[in-house]
């Protein structure tokens, strides 16, 4: 990508998407692509370039909780309860980790395209309609605190992950709405959520550079840090908000808008007023 004006706008703008959608339950990825298909930014590059700025999103949550990751690191080797945070995120982060790698490339052959994202959002609009109008009915909140996981509640939410593999899905919407199915609060799954974001997160972007790396130079440094500060940002921005917004709110209007966005999708497909890849 050649440094220029329009390609630092391409940056800005796919910044602000992956910042703003990253943690909320509306996929990341199937935003990214939408929005790389309009951009007609959607080369084997862009989708390294989507990748890695993810990394800088992840940042927001060590900034947001970095008192609780600075404390968990100093006392990693004396705190049990340090000792089982950092067990919980290894955990959950297996199961998407190997699934990830064996299916990498089978996913971005046939599901990076704008009609099965839409499916997906379509898809995962129901569930989440599901989950809060009915399926919590006779929930009971087992656990109330992200240090009261055990390693049978990391290992249910990294299995729930392994679905955000197929794009459209969303990474938080899973892992939120999975934790929440298997008796998390509202705020400890929205919460452990966040922080299974940066092993995955961090994971994805070193793998997608090293795998593709003979495809990048010393010119796209410029381009993807842009990217990557934008998605740092506006993921910060979002993050304080998604925050004060659960304490008295559920996940019912980003069920819709993915059920909206979705079906408007599928008809720009049908109807031929849009041409996605495909």
């Amino acid at each position: 990508m050649p440094e220029s004006s329009a390609s630092y706008l391409i940056a800005i703008i796919l910044g602000i998407v992956e910042g703003l959608t990253e943690f909320l339950p509306i996929s990341s990825t199937g935003h990214l692509i939408l929005a790389g298909d309009l951009l007609g930014y959607h080369s084997e590059k862009a989708k390294v370039f989507e990748i890695v700025i993810q990394t800088g999103a992840m940042l927001a949550i060590v900034w947001e909780y970095r008192r609780r990751f600075l404390g968990v690191a100093m006392s990693a080797f004396s705190d049990p309860v340090a000792q089982r945070f950092i067990r919980n995120l290894i955990i959950a982060f297996i199961p998407a980790g190997i699934m990830g790698l064996a299916f990498n490339t089978l996913i971005k052959s046939y599901l990076f395209f704008a009609v099965p994202v839409a499916l997906a959002f379509i898809v995962g609009g129901i569930i989440i309609l599901w989950v809060e109008r009915g399926g919590q009915k006779a929930r009971v909140d087992r656990v109330i605190n992200v240090d009261d996981m055990t390693w049978q509640d990391a290992l249910k939410v990294g299995i729930a992950q392994t679905v955000a593999l197929i794009p459209g899905t969303s990474r938080s919407g899973a892992t939120i709405i999975g934790g929440m199915l298997f008796g998390l609060s509202r705020k400890v799954a929205t919460e452990f959520s966040f922080f299974l974001a940066v092993p995955t997160l961090v994971a994805a972007g070193a793998y997608s550079l090293i795998k593709h790396r003979a495809l990048l130079s010393a010119d796209d440094i410029g381009f993807f840090a842009v990217g990557s500060f934008t998605a740092f940002v506006s993921a910060f921005i979002c993050v304080r908000w998604l925050l004060r917004y659960i304490t008295t709110h559920d996940f019912t209007v980003f069920a819709w808008y993915r059920i909206v966005f979705g079906l408007v999708i599928l008809a720009t497909a049908y109807t031929g007023v849009l041409q996605w890849p495909s």
